[in-house]
């Protein structure tokens, strides 16, 4: 895997049978471990199973010993582990876990919506250290091995520009780092857009982008709605750019998912994947996942990214391959703060699979 090409992503259903298909009643646990062995087999599947624990629900005990037997038979799948949780939520408390009426849900949405956009307008200047973990794998193993780790400082400007200067790699303090628009001179994968740019894409009007309410769910202790999106290409216009082996660039459109909290109306969460990926480009899949969180910057409060997962995955030769970065953004201070590498930060820490 040596040759994997370098890649940088700028933001700019299965059908088939689970048992009875028309059965509405809640999964029972012989059931689910089933539909569990039988995904194992035929990773096709996720999207149906994932579904029928969603519309179905489940009427048994969530414990460890299940939760361990879907890590394990979904090679670790977060979606279907979330809403395993939340199915298990909604036994224990149908009414709090209800899914609302689609007046609501409108009502949730057209708020999300305002919200956003005044936070995109009003966001601040301010530089953020990324802890960035870097690894690769076989496509669809998730036996990801680390590559690299890098620390870069990010300078981000009220009027959407933002520039990367990589301090470190691998520990090595890089001499008269300069600000650039991406940092994609360290070679691999690298990312941009993870502050407002995927937030303002999903919710201006302009972009028509496609609603539908799927799932409720817990983030950081907050009920959220968790919405279905799609952005068709012509609207969404998100740029993937391969260097190395060879230079190509290809304009996909998005879909993924938003979850908004309930009662204050911000998105906690974003996933976003790439669609219409030209045939014979090299990447075949993009996905990112971001997670944002409550940050002080000079005595004010905003929304901003604590965690990204982004994953590529290429084709070389007859090879698929799969990279991961899974991003970490540290100390938001006000534009113009330096910012420097503490020792305890140059080990930067990955989630195990």
């Amino acid at each position: 895997m040596k040759n994997i090409i370098s890649v940088i992503l700028i933001l700019s259903s299965i059908s088939f049978v689970f048992g009875q298909e028309t059965q509405t009643k809640p999964l029972s646990q012989n059931e689910y471990v089933r539909m569990l062995y039988d995904l194992q087999k035929t990773p096709g599947k996720k999207d149906a199973l994932i579904e029928a624990v969603r519309k179905r629900g489940i009427n048994f005990e969530l414990t460890d010993g299940l939760r361990g037997l879907t890590t394990s038979k979904s090679r670790n799948d977060i979606e279907l582990k979330r809403a395993l949780e939340e199915a298990g939520r909604r036994r224990q408390n149908p009414v709090a876990a209800k899914l609302p009426s689609e007046k609501d849900a409108a009502r949730v949405l057209a708020k999300a919506r305002e919200a956003t956009l005044a936070a995109v307008e009003e966001m601040p200047d301010f530089v953020v250290k990324q802890l960035i973990a870097r690894s690769a794998a076989y496509a669809g193993t998730n036996n990801f091995r680390n590559l690299d780790r890098l620390v870069v400082a990010v300078s981000y400007r009220s009027s959407g520009q933002e520039e990367y200067k990589v301090l470190s790699r691998n520990g090595i303090l890089e001499d008269n780092p300069k600000p650039k628009q991406t940092y994609e001179e360290v070679g691999g994968t690298s990312s941009t857009g993870e502050f407002v740019t995927v937030l303002a894409k999903i919710f201006k009007p302009e972009n028509e982008t496609k609603f539908e309410l799927v799932d409720t769910d817990m983030i950081r202790n907050r009920r959220t709605l968790v919405f279905d999106y799609s952005i068709v290409r012509d609207k969404a216009q998100q740029r993937i750019t391969t260097s190395g082996t060879f230079d190509d660039t290809a304009i996909t459109g998005m879909k993924g998912k938003v979850w908004i909290d309930h009662e204050n109306f911000r998105v906690l969460r974003v996933e976003s994947a790439a669609t219409e990926i030209p045939e014979g480009f090299p990447v075949r899949a993009a996905n990112r996942t971001v997670d944002y969180d409550w940050v002080t910057i000079a005595n004010e409060k905003y929304l901003l990214p604590s965690l990204s997962d982004v994953r590529l995955t290429s084709r070389e030769n007859r090879n698929l391959y799969e990279t991961r970065n899974v991003i970490r953004f540290k100390e938001y201070q006000k534009y113009g703060s330096e910012v420097k590498i503490l020792d305890d930060e140059e080990q930067v820490p990955e989630e195990k699979p």
